[in-house]
């Protein structure tokens, strides 16, 4: 064996150790409580985050059954109705907008703007589109509040009226009637419309108390996502 061959094999040993020494400090023995997915958290990460490996037949069965996310984006998303929208929608309702005073609808829609989110172009900024908590919370008072002259003024609405017979939301029973609902929330009402409206003035403390609190929450149903 020549003095080359030899220095060749002694550098080759020291080679294959020190890797052997650099891959034990670097490598530490796995953790068995911590999860194993692609996306994992640990010390010298962040939080563990959903694994990136998706079920590729799953995503498409999603895809098939919702369409492309930039469908799904502009038919599943939900804005705030705008400020004059609500005014429009309570007055076709039978809501005097121009009443006086701390109680009525009117006059709480009036000061309710900036809660609900309306447009301040002096400071050039448009109106607010995501609803609110506080929004959600003055839209259901005034809704609340606005549901005496709604029930009182719907059969004489034309929007209500069939054959010169107007709609009403509650018979001589105190019976939410599918008529005044359709007529309310602007859809047909179903089943679950009439449920949901008797049980909310069964369970009321008083009769009046129930049928506002139905036709509020009708009204929170149809022109909210909550």
């Amino acid at each position: 064996m020549t003095r080359t061959t030899t220095t060749r094999i002694i550098l080759a040993t020291l080679a294959a150790t020190a890797l052997a020494a650099c891959t034990d400090a670097v490598t530490p023995e796995p953790d068995p409580g911590l999860p194993t997915g692609n996306a994992t958290g640990g010390e010298g990460n962040t939080f563990d985050h959903p694994d990136t490996q998706v079920d590729v037949w799953a995503l498409l069965d999603r895809l098939q059954q919702q369409g492309p996310p930039k469908y799904t984006a502009r038919s599943h998303s939900c804005a705030k109705m705008k400020y004059d929208t609500i005014g429009r929608m309570l007055a076709s309702r039978g809501v005097d907008l121009n009443a006086n005073g701390e109680t009525t609808a009117g006059q709480m829609w009036r000061d309710s703007d900036q809660a609900l989110g309306v447009a301040n172009y002096a400071a050039r900024q448009r109106e607010n589109l995501e609803l609110t908590t506080a929004a959600a919370g003055k839209l259901f008072d005034i809704f609340v509040q606005a549901a005496p002259e709604i029930i009182a003024q719907m059969p004489n609405r034309a929007e209500c009226q069939v054959g010169g017979v107007g709609a009403v939301l509650f018979n001589g029973s105190n019976q939410c009637d599918a008529d005044g609902i359709t007529c309310l929330i602007g859809v047909p009402a179903t089943a679950s419309h009439l449920e949901l409206c008797n049980l909310t003035v069964s369970m009321a403390s008083d009769v009046e108390t129930g049928k506002k609190m139905a036709v509020a929450a009708l009204l929170a149903a149809a022109h909210t996502c909550e």
